[in-house]
């Protein structure tokens, strides 16, 4: 373990939400009155359709009518006023005071605190026993390089996300790998918990309210977790936006906090910070069983799964089921691999162990170039930008593609599944999906053949897998057997038979693989 991380001092939240107002301020400049209204209206319209719905108490809807009435007037004045108390209010809900005591605190209970989690024991019952997360959580990755650009800049970690589990997990991982706390935006429904809101609070999280769909709020985000990394506070985005509902790796991502890296680091170049630089760096997690999978893929297939970003109620909202679920990982002596990726600057550049931005070819580059004229100075560019973040978003995306590590489970299902679809040619997903699963029974010596020949096409990555296929096979159903109410892949006689949802989800991670098509 490295010597302790310097950590985030937090300002108060007045501090944050003067700081957003100023750059609301800044934008709203030369704004015409209409789509200063548009803006306005924008922000009324899906507040009031929310507040149908849920209480925020009066001096929320207080601000809601005043910001109405303002633009019935169409007034200029009232509107920016109410644009700003809306702003103030969003920076006091999302910003969450860091506290380096409680975080020394938690780092030092973590190991055992982890250890409790994982035993799924019921409180009276704790004991630590003999157990090491680190046995169990294997850490991989440029991580010396890793901790030297976090002393000298801040670090943008982007992972995957499969569950609720992720974030413990990756909070776990960093502190293990030496490196410093990281803030990330954590669901309104994460904080329910009054014990878990008081450590989520205080270590990093701050609190994202998804049902807030508005313009303004989206924008308060994106200032929020700019402002944050100006002042050096490293930060935790899952670029897929929410959990991975198909179980695919994500690839299309989301862009809108991405971008914030970028706009921090202008901003500190045009201010002549030295200690203004921004990397991202891509991690990917692969854990055999995913708690939530059998709601995940239910809401993937089902058509309100387009409009729904966050789900409220799955068995991540239940601590005994919980406690199963990572009970069934320990009999299954399951490893979590967790991959540290090849850090980049924030327009998409490998960066060496100095910190400095390589081309394709490995050679140095200048990476002010990208934003900066020929006199130095910071030139502002939205489309320009764009651009860079997309490049980003694919560079993430094939990191996440390069690091996965598969596992048995997602092996088997997707050798399963593509038995079950050679089993029946004339069927499209959606109806395979619908098979029963007396129906969906495949031949165990086919699939087992679709293993050996996959683990040989894949020899090149790093995998998870058994020496043999036989091996492997055995191994993921043992791991299907142990939690889930239905079983992906389940010993049928000398045959399998699955259930089709979940075999799809689990298949799903190996997505994307060339070598499989």
């Amino acid at each position: 373990m490295a010597a302790d991380p310097p950590l985030f001092r937090a300002p108060p939240a007045s501090q944050i939400a003067a700081a957003l107002e100023t750059r609301v301020r800044r934008r709203l400049v030369g704004t015409a009155d209409a789509l200063l209204a548009d803006y306005l209206a924008d922000t009324l319209f899906h507040e009031r359709k929310r507040l149908e719905r849920d209480d925020d108490g009066p001096e929320y809807a207080e601000a809601i009518e005043a910001g109405a009435q303002s633009l019935r007037a169409m007034s200029r004045p009232g509107m920016e006023s109410s644009i700003f108390r809306m702003v103030r209010h969003y920076a006091e809900e999302v910003h969450n005071p860091f506290s380096a005591r409680t975080y020394r605190f938690a780092t030092r209970i973590m190991p055992g605190v982890l250890t409790r989690l994982l035993s799924g024991a019921r409180p009276r019952d704790l004991v630590l026993g003999d157990f090491d997360p680190a046995s169990r959580i294997l850490l991989s990755g440029p991580i010396d390089q890793l901790r030297r650009l976090a002393e000298a800049g801040t670090l943008i970690l982007a992972p995957t996300h499969v569950s609720n589990l992720d974030s413990p997990l990756i909070g776990y991982s960093a502190f293990a790998a030496g490196l410093p706390p990281f803030a990330y935006g954590a669901g309104l429904n994460l904080f329910s918990n009054p014990v878990m809101a008081f450590f989520m609070q205080r270590l990093g999280a701050y609190t994202v309210d998804r049902r807030k769909k508005n313009r303004l709020y989206k924008d308060t985000l994106k200032d929020y977790s700019t402002e944050i990394i100006g002042r050096r506070h490293h930060s935790l985005f899952f670029p897929g936006g929410t959990r991975s509902r198909s179980g695919r790796l994500e690839s299309r991502l989301k862009k809108g906090l991405l971008g914030t890296g970028l706009a921090a680091w202008q901003e500190s170049l045009a201010a002549g910070r030295r200690d203004g630089e921004v990397y991202i760096v891509p991690c990917t997690l692969s854990i055999g069983l995913v708690l939530e999978a059998e709601t995940l893929i239910a809401d993937s297939l089902a058509e309100e799964g387009k409009q729904r970003y966050i789900i409220m109620d799955d068995e991540f909202a239940d601590a005994r089921t919980i406690g199963r679920f990572v009970r069934s990982l320990l009999q299954l002596d399951a490893k979590v691999h967790v991959v540290f990726g090849q850090p980049m600057d924030v327009v998409g550049n490998p960066v060496d162990g100095e910190g400095r931005s390589l081309d394709p070819r490995g050679r140095v580059v200048d990476r002010r170039g990208y934003v900066c004229n020929s006199g130095g100075a910071v030139v502002a560019d939205e489309q320009r930008d764009y651009l860079y973040t997309e490049r980003v978003a694919e560079r993430l995306g094939e990191a996440y593609q390069r690091d996965f590590v598969p596992q048995s489970t997602h092996l088997v299902a997707w050798a399963a599944w593509a038995a079950l679809r050679a089993t029946n040619p004339g069927l499209d997903t959606w109806r395979l999906v619908r098979l029963h699963p007396d129906q969906a029974v495949v031949d165990r010596a086919a699939v087992s053949r679709r293993v050996d020949d996959a683990m040989s096409r894949l020899s090149a990555y790093k995998t998870a897998f058994a020496p043999s296929a036989d091996r492997t096979l055995d191994d993921a159903v043992r791991a299907f057997a142990s939690f889930h109410r239905h079983r992906a892949v389940a010993e049928h006689g000398p045959s399998l038979r699955l259930h089709p949802e979940l075999c799809l989800y689990y298949q799903n991670r190996m997505v994307g693989y060339r070598e499989l098509r």
